[in-house]
């Protein structure tokens, strides 16, 4: 009886990682979709009309479920405000919201998590929260100046950070972009071989 019990226990749980595991690959398959669609409206795209006539979608590093990660978020509310350097000589002004703790192949890393002061302004994006960053991958597969995540301002102090969700930085599609540097305190030690790639023109 035992043993029957254990068995069902087993089972469930796989069940329900199975589950959770669908879920995640669906909702980095929506966001991808999102993207793909954006890039090909004429009115959102950041690419040139010349690209944009051969434009059939972005090409992206395989779904990897392992890169959708557990992450302690620590706010940091007394941080000063900033001007983050960019492609130009635009420099927007950012607030460090907080951290975000995680592990990968069990090794430890910090990432820091941004808020424009711009967009607060801007009821659609008041909850907006941005981490740019780059990873052992750029210049291999992913694009050489860095990627960005965006989400939303969370409401727990444990929060999911997709890597499958990185994109590129619109300053790889156009030179006529400024786009956020990424702080040299955000390289990640690590490739992170998921999200947007980069494919030379």
């Amino acid at each position: 009886m035992k043993s029957l019990i254990s068995s069902l226990i087993i089972l469930i749980s796989i069940f329900t990682i199975e589950a959770q595991t669908s879920k995640k690959i669906q909702q980095i398959k929506d966001f991808q979709q999102k993207l793909n669609t954006e890039f090909a409206d004429p009115e959102k795209s950041p690419l040139t009309a010349q690209d944009l006539k051969k434009f059939e979608g972005l090409t992206f590093f395989e779904i990897d479920t392992n890169y959708v990660i557990n992450v302690e978020f620590v706010r940091t509310p007394s941080e000063s405000p900033f001007a983050m350097p960019t492609t130009t000589d635009r420099t927007p002004i950012y607030v460090k919201y907080g951290e975000a703790y995680f592990k990968i192949n069990g090794k430890p890393y910090k990432l820091n998590i941004y808020q424009s002061q711009e967009l607060i302004t801007n009821p659609e994006y008041l909850d907006y929260l941005f981490i740019p960053f780059t990873d052992k991958s750029n210049g291999h597969g992913s694009y050489p100046g860095g990627r960005y995540i965006d989400f939303k301002i969370p409401t727990s102090n444990h929060i999911s950070l997709d890597f499958n969700k990185a994109y590129n930085p619109y300053c790889a599609y156009s030179g006529s972009y400024s786009c956020p540097i990424p702080p040299a305190e955000n390289n990640l030690s690590v490739a992170i071989p998921v999200g947007v790639k980069y494919v030379k023109k």
